[in-house]
């Protein structure tokens, strides 16, 4: 059992949010969607509507659990807390970036985009970990200024700033 679980608020999306998360992370699934009943008087205290709605939409990503649930619009996502994908080749970066922001979304900086419901989400190559962790202070400072200039990042162009070229 996961001690920890991520718990997204969402307007009244969980469950359409939940579906398209693993549509793009392909190692996802949704595990359960949670429904509640409203009759008319539950309905005009939370601003629903009567009958039954999805209250959460429980899915995993990675191994990863996370419970979304429709909230109401009282809350909304900010920059203050984003999910890290790690990726192994440009080519999983392109692939993460283009979906999540092609459908909805927006670009923002180093790495940074936020989906169509406002998840902000960083993606973010090991090899620009690596290249900015390194002990060599020079080629991670060089690393650090070229990531510092991109949206998504670009595998090739933090290699080249590291070595110096």
């Amino acid at each position: 059992m996961q001690k920890i679980k991520t718990f997204l608020w969402f307007d009244k999306e969980a469950e359409e949010a939940a579906n398209y998360y693993v549509s793009v992370f392909k190692n996802g699934k949704v595990t359960n969607v949670g429904r509640v009943t409203m009759d008319e008087e539950s309905a005009k205290d939370s601003g629903g509507s009567v009958g039954e709605q999805v209250l959460t939409a429980d899915f995993e990503l990675f191994g990863q659990e996370y419970i979304a649930l429709n909230g109401g619009p009282a809350f909304n996502f900010t920059e203050a807390i984003s999910l890290m994908v790690l990726c192994d080749s440009q080519e999983e970066v392109d692939a993460y970036w283009n979906r999540l922001v092609g459908d909805g979304g927006e670009e923002s900086q180093c790495g940074w985009c936020k989906d169509k419901y406002g998840l902000s989400w960083q993606i973010t190559p090991q090899r620009l970990l690596d290249c900015i962790g390194s002990s060599d202070k020079e080629a991670a400072g060089r690393a650090m200024h070229a990531m510092l200039k991109m949206q998504k990042i670009d595998i090739a162009a933090i290699e080249k700033a590291y070595n110096g070229a």
